[in-house]
């Protein structure tokens, strides 16, 4: 006599079926819910509960309990465990607020060496302090407990984000000035600059290029063997270099000398270059950072020997970023400067000054747009 099944038998619909369709094949899914969508789908297209048990490689309890559950309590809800299962949580919540206090400190100031926090290094100072903060159940925490309960609030102390602080009182109104002044600029590209203004130069110094030689030949990428340049490990350095560069905002020429260092005698050297450039009785407007080389004496003695010719408009403290001439400097670093190897200092600086003209060739106007549609000129 054939084995007739006494089980009640599991109904389901369209959007139950769907959706168990759905879990069984994803990837997404936890492993579990998985599984009990397959078993609860066999089942339902007539399987036994020992066909599937041998199909998916599982022991019948397992099939059965799956089962019950989708019959006493719904087939979505029997997907997941229910409520109460498992061991009762040995952390209370008071404790896991204490961890957390403690790792948004630092450990130097509990005594230790540390400046930042270890999972090791906090799994140990909470469980020989627990006891004394009211938390005994802390005292076997482990490191991956500590790990999830950071995780759990998104605090990752051993980690370090910078930040910039604000240290000019006049951030906001310089660089209302700068943002001003370019918005000028990109009227005045359409209606030539008021008469008297010859220019409107970004300015900024890129110390630090290195001149540095290779100690043996690159070796060109040879097709089907070696798919890029090969270079020998080695090098030496030839020192280094400083460009001092302003962009004309409204030709997109570049004006730029190269110097050892980048003093006041040099900023000089290069206003001088800028004044031959330009008609004499016009002024020209130099949107530039406070360093200390732009302000000393010897720079006001230069300037009171050329009354009206220079206008300088200050980026704000740490506010470099405002100075569109560092787009021009980034992408010099991305190209003729990415992997360069020269002989000399000479041949480096002879090397920037050709990249100049041959920029020069074809300038490029660089274009602010960062906050621009809410300034208004009048």
């Amino acid at each position: 006599m054939p084995f007739v099944s006494h089980r009640a038998k599991l109904s389901l619909s369209d959007a139950e079926l769907a959706e168990l369709t759905r879990i069984s094949s994803a990837r997404t899914e936890s492993a579990v819910r998985v599984l009990r969508s397959k078993i609860l789908l066999l089942y339902s297209h007539g399987a036994t509960v020992s066909a599937i048990a041998r199909d998916l490689g599982i022991d019948r309890p397992r099939v059965e309990l799956a089962i019950s559950k989708a019959i006493s309590f719904g087939v979505l809800l029997s997907l997941d465990d229910l409520p109460g299962r498992g061991r009762p949580a040995a952390l209370t919540p008071e404790g896991r607020a204490w961890v957390v206090s403690l790792a948004c400190q630092k450990p130097k100031d509990f005594g230790y060496s540390y400046e930042l926090w270890t999972t090791d290094l906090l799994a140990k100072h909470v469980r020989s302090y627990c006891g004394e903060a009211g938390h005994p159940s802390l005292s076997k925490l482990a490191r991956g407990t500590i790990s999830k309960i950071l995780s759990a609030s998104e605090v990752q102390p051993h980690k370090v984000r910078y930040y910039l602080e604000r240290r000019d009182p006049e951030f906001d109104q310089k660089m209302a000035q700068v943002l001003y002044t370019y918005k000028e600029v990109q009227i005045w590209r359409d209606t030539g600059p008021p008469e008297g203004l010859a220019a409107v130069i970004s300015y900024d110094e890129k110390p630090g290029i290195q001149a540095i030689k290779n100690t043996a030949p690159d070796l060109p990428p040879v097709p089907g063997k070696h798919r890029t340049v090969s270079r020998d490990h080695e090098y030496e350095r030839h020192g280094t270099l400083s460009l001092l560069a302003g962009i004309d905002l409204l030709s997109g020429a570049v004006l730029a000398i190269v110097r050892d260092r980048h003093r006041s005698l040099e900023f000089t050297e290069f206003l001088d270059l800028v004044d031959s450039q330009y008609p004499e009785n016009t002024k020209v407007r130099i949107i530039l950072d406070n360093d200390s080389a732009h302000i000393s004496k010897e720079v006001r003695r230069y300037l009171e020997g050329k009354p009206n010719r220079f206008e300088f408009v200050f980026t704000p403290k740490h506010g470099s970023w405002l100075n569109i001439v560092e787009s021009f400097f980034a992408k010099m670093t991305n190209t003729m400067l990415r992997g360069i190897r020269v002989a000399s200092k000479e041949e480096m600086s002879r090397r920037i000054e050709l990249y100049i003209r041959e920029v020069n060739q074809t300038p490029v106007i660089f274009k602010w747009k960062y906050n621009l549609d809410d300034i208004q000129v009048a």
